[in-house]
């Protein structure tokens, strides 16, 4: 395909351009939005009338949504971005052998990274800003459904890549909403090095068993937090509505709520009266229907990642019950404990085995800006070359670089 050979050919160019131009780049990008934030708009309230016509769901609706705001964080993040160390041509570590010969790891791009995602327009600006400056080239396949904001948004990318006499195909925003050209660009690995897919669980899985190229992947996020006895109610209320109801909508949202037997009558009444006043709903364990009036939930609630104002509630016995629950029907995703026990909190730690596991915070600092890289371009639940919210380093491999002195090694 002419738009993955274009791609591989612009991989050359960037991969070798230096950190003040990749930066000047992203920082013309910045400039750019903010010129062309009315246009951005009207492209953007294009896709949101036809999303609307057309019936789509509420939530994936407000996925849509590139506000000032949207706008104003994009430019927030890219100048942050810019401000990151640059990880290419950067030795991880560097030692002298015995024999004398000095052996380092150096830092690398990927070359051609595949990004599929349904609406969130604002992935379109973070994955070009995150490629730029890792020295990758990228194709960024969105939606259809914000097909004109993708649109002007590529248009302001391939710009200002143009000023800076970089490939404009170094960011290649493909506009066509035919379905069968992600199938074939499945099938480029002989271009394409890595594929990452942003979307519901069936995206996902559609790409990773459809896909030539290797792919980095969560299939979904059903985020718990255990609240122990010793926690402090307030602190762990405050914990639980912001992991929920801050954005409901997003993968590191809390699903299910685990509570500490010998916490449960004091701490419920209050979830409940909080949920009734932020219009939660909750379903619940028959343990917990005893104590508060609330939905049953059935064995596939504690499953279901709801990405809307749902919360899933059962009692546990204690720790271990909570550690036991969130590996049978976790997702590796984001689970966070609250807790004013030390020995508690490093055993939750040690035993839980998610991408990000917290101790009393909210399950909303799994997010890359808030954890120092200056956004992300996804969030992996793998465990093979990234983990987590996926940064620079993460779109990055290295090679061996080794300095001698006249060296063979039939003289050693």
């Amino acid at each position: 395909m002419k738009l993955c050979l274009d791609a591989r050919e612009a991989a050359r160019s960037i991969s070798v351009t230096s950190t003040e131009i990749k930066n000047n780049v992203l920082l013309r990008i910045a400039e750019l939005l903010n010129k062309e934030r009315n246009a951005i708009k009207s492209a953007n309230d294009q896709d949101l009338q036809q999303a609307r016509e057309s019936g789509l769901d509420r939530v994936l609706v407000e996925r849509l949504i590139f506000s000032d705001e949207k706008i104003d964080g994009r430019i927030r993040s890219l100048k942050k971005i810019a401000e990151l160390p640059d990880p290419i041509g950067q030795y991880d570590e560097f030692i002298t052998r015995p024999n004398g010969l000095k052996v380092g790891r150096m830092r690398i791009p990927l070359g051609v990274i595949l990004m599929i995602y349904e609406a969130r327009p604002h992935v379109t600006v973070n994955a070009a800003g995150f490629c730029i400056k890792s020295g990758n080239a990228v194709i960024l396949k969105g939606g259809s459904e914000v097909l004109e904001t993708n649109k002007i948004l590529g248009d302001i990318i391939r710009n200002a890549l143009e000023e800076y006499q970089l490939p404009a195909n170094t960011v290649q925003v493909i506009s066509s909403s035919d379905r069968t050209l992600v199938q074939d660009l499945l099938k480029q690995d002989d271009y394409i090095d890595l594929v990452i897919p942003r979307g519901g669980e069936g995206l996902i899985r559609y790409v990773n068993e459809n896909s030539r190229i290797p792919v980095i992947k969560h299939f979904k996020g059903v985020c718990h937090c255990y609240v122990e006895a010793s926690a402090d109610t307030k602190s762990a209320l405050d914990i639980v509505m912001d992991s929920k109801m801050l954005m409901p909508e997003v993968c590191n949202a809390l699903e299910t709520l685990l509570i500490e037997r010998d916490a449960a009558q004091s701490f419920l009444p209050a979830l409940k009266d909080e949920a009734e006043r932020v219009h939660l709903k909750l379903r619940a364990c028959p343990e917990s229907r005893k104590i508060i009036d609330a939905e049953e939930a059935t064995e596939e609630d504690w499953r279901t990642e709801y990405l809307d104002t749902v919360l899933s509630v059962k009692i546990v016995k204690d720790i271990d019950d909570a550690i036991n629950h969130i590996e049978k029907y976790g997702s590796h995703h984001t689970d966070t404990i609250v807790t004013r026990n030390i020995s508690s909190a490093e055993k939750f730690v040690q035993s839980v085995d998610s991408s990000v596991v917290l101790v009393n915070a909210s399950t909303m600092f799994n997010d890359g800006e808030e954890l120092g890289l200056g956004a992300e371009i996804g969030i992996s639940t793998e465990k093979l070359h990234a983990r987590g919210p996926m940064g620079l380093k993460e779109l990055t491999s290295y090679k061996f670089v080794i300095y001698g002195q006249g060296h063979c090694k039939k003289t050693k």
